[in-house]
């Protein structure tokens, strides 16, 4: 009985070594459902935790069902998260403490959108386009995930105004949900 329970714990070892088997497994993604298809966003709860948990309650809450990108800015993010629409909403969890990291910014970044209060980001978050656009937001805005799949859905939402971004008859967030 021993031997064959040291067998079974050096197969599961053996196993998440090379990835096959990870206890961080149910829960770490976000997948994001568009009118193109699906986007899965690889979860970092290791760079922030916090924002990765509210995140992810939201999601289970059903909050971000429906919600408009309202800010879709070319060669720069997408911004979505505001029950608004206007960019000036949020949930009616309280806001979160700033989780700022060296990540680089690049292309599937996902971040939270935040007011020039650091401690401000709430609901709100951006899928970056490219590293160019949103290289400059390093270590000032909470990076909580990365498209692992799907940009190409991301790279069609609909574009807003040049300058403010802002979008008419917006793209939505069909569904939105913890995998």
């Amino acid at each position: 009985m021993v031997r064959l329970l040291s067998i079974i714990l050096a197969s599961m070892l053996a196993l998440s070594a090379f990835g096959t088997f990870s206890a961080e497994a149910a829960g770490d993604k976000l997948v994001i459902e568009l009118k193109n298809g699906k986007v899965v966003i690889q979860l970092r709860p290791e760079l922030a935790p916090k924002t990765v948990e509210q995140i992810k309650t939201l999601a289970n809450q059903g909050f971000y069902n429906g919600i408009k990108w309202h800010r879709v800015m070319d060669d720069f993010m997408a911004q979505t998260g505001d029950p608004t629409g206007t960019g000036a909403g949020g949930s009616k969890l309280p806001d979160l403490p700033a989780e700022f990291s060296n990540e680089e910014f690049k292309r599937g970044t996902v971040a939270m959108a935040r007011t020039s209060d650091p401690n401000s980001a709430n609901s709100q978050f951006f899928i970056c386009f490219n590293s160019i656009g949103c290289a400059s937001l390093k270590g000032s805005y909470t990076i909580f995930g990365q498209v692992v799949e799907g940009m190409e859905f991301v790279d069609l939402i609909k574009r807003g105004a040049p300058g403010s971004g802002t979008v008419t008859n917006p793209d939505t967030m069909l569904k939105v949900y913890v995998q």
